[in-house]
């Protein structure tokens, strides 16, 4: 089990120029929680710098604190730090009881995603989980005794940690990811046990050697008790064995789907254990082409292989070829089909893919949003076309989905390319396409 002094250290990105910080929408609130609070537009283009040329050192994440060395213009070393607030252990009783109610939060943590409704039912809980204006706090070397150029370098640098793992933001609020879980696995199993003795008390046992019609007509007996959560699919086994597959079998991709399907069970087991599972709308069904790309996007992340980077990228590759072929698509095509299912899923696709016609009161609706989303000195040109409105001369695209969110997306050549996960807000969702260009 973790203990609350428990530290990981992520060592030093290289130097990433001209790409955002963040992506997923966890990391973007926490990107907002520093731009909100540092107001000098200044010292948050020299903290973007530093953290893009790689002056930040090698982080340092425990509860409460980030901590790494960054270097100023002169390439003298700092001692940084930037303080977050932790969950007190009533926050945590309550944090866990949301997770635990969920199973589909505990299966969305472990593919190291976490759904916006994690965040909504941790706030009705009265948790805040991701931090707000002025929760993160400066402690810098360099004398500065607010937030400066290199407290702001270590927090963007640290949105890029957390889009990677979300674990690292709950970590920070006082609990990894081994004593979360296992305080969420003892509590899905006195739960479980709880519930099967109540469902034993309530039936009464079946005397031995009853006449046939009696046992049938008496009451069922309690089930054993329900499984508890999968805290990961299983190793898929290795088919060959060392011996030549068969004639035309590709081993590769029949290994990724067997690691594909035990991952499937493995959330679809998790949803069943949820306790409002008899209640929820069933998924709705994705089609052969959608499929596909869900399938593609899996492969790219972690390609089977014999253990090298370099087999496993080889046949990652091969899987999406034939992904690609079989859904009618061309690599390019599939490329920003990935891109777009990694941003928003089976909705980020018909966005990229789907035309629509909005009704009169949702395309004003959304005539409104832009005319409301920036000061009249400061709103870019936008040429609309249906639902997308283009930035003249910048690159950049807005399209509106069905969903009433704004996805943004970028001219790479002649093609326009998804460029970030939704946004509510246009002139949020166009930020994301400009901060990276």
């Amino acid at each position: 089990m973790m203990t609350e002094r428990e530290e990981l250290t992520f060592e030093a990105l290289p130097p990433s120029r001209g790409r955002g910080f963040a992506h997923t929408w966890w990391g973007r609130a926490w990107q907002k929680a520093l731009e909100d609070t540092v107001l000098d537009g200044t010292l948050l283009r020299r903290g973007r710098k530093h953290a893009r040329a790689g002056a930040v050192g090698a982080v340092a994440v425990r509860p409460g604190r980030l901590t790494a060395r960054v270097l100023g213009e002169d390439r003298t070393p700092y001692r940084t730090d930037v303080l977050v607030q932790q969950l007190n252990d009533a926050d945590w009783e309550r944090l866990l009881d949301t997770i635990a109610d969920r199973a589909g939060h505990i299966a969305a943590l472990l593919d190291r995603d976490m759904p916006p409704e994690l965040d909504e039912d941790a706030a009705a809980a009265g948790v805040s989980l991701l931090p707000g204006i002025g929760d993160l706090q400066p402690e810098c070397g360099c004398g500065e005794w607010d937030h400066c150029e290199h407290t702001a370098a270590l927090s963007y640098l640290v949105a890029r940690l957390l889009d990677a793992d979300p674990f690292v933001l709950l970590l920070m609020r006082g609990r990894g990811e081994a004593r979360l879980l296992a305080d969420l696995q003892e509590r899905s199993a006195a739960r479980a046990e709880q519930e099967a003795g109540s469902a034993g008390s309530a039936v009464p046992a079946v005397a031995a050697g009853v006449r046939a019609d009696e046992a049938y007509a008496a009451p069922p007996r309690p089930l054993p008790p329900a499984v508890g959560p999968v805290a990961e699919a299983g190793t898929p086994p290795v088919l060959t064995g060392g011996a030549e597959p068969a004639a035309g079998l590709d081993v590769a991709a029949l290994e990724f789907l067997v690691a594909d399907t035990a991952v499937r069970a493995r959330r679809l087991l998790a949803d069943a254990l949820a306790p409002d599972h008899a209640g929820a709308p069933l998924p709705p069904e994705l089609t052969e082409s959608q499929d596909a790309v869900r399938m593609a996007a899996t492969a790219k992340s972690a390609g089977p292989g014999d253990g090298s980077d370099a087999d496993a990228g080889g046949a990652a590759a091969r899987i999406a070829v034939r992904l690609a072929r079989g859904s009618g698509r061309d690599r390019g095509g599939m490329e920003r089909a990935v891109r777009a299912w990694r941003h928003g899923g089976a909705a980020g696709l018909a966005v990229l893919e789907d035309e629509w016609t909005p009704d009169p009161a949702a395309l004003a609706r959304a005539t409104d949003q832009l005319a409301a989303a920036w000061d009249p000195d400061t709103r870019p040109r936008l040429r609309a076309t249906g639902t997308r409105w283009t930035a003249v001369g910048r690159g950049a695209q807005l399209r509106y989905g069905p969903d009433g969110r704004w996805w943004p997306y970028r001219k790479e050549g002649t093609t326009w390319t998804p460029a970030g996960p939704p946004a509510p807000d246009p002139a949020a969702a166009l930020a994301m396409v400009l901060e990276d260009a």
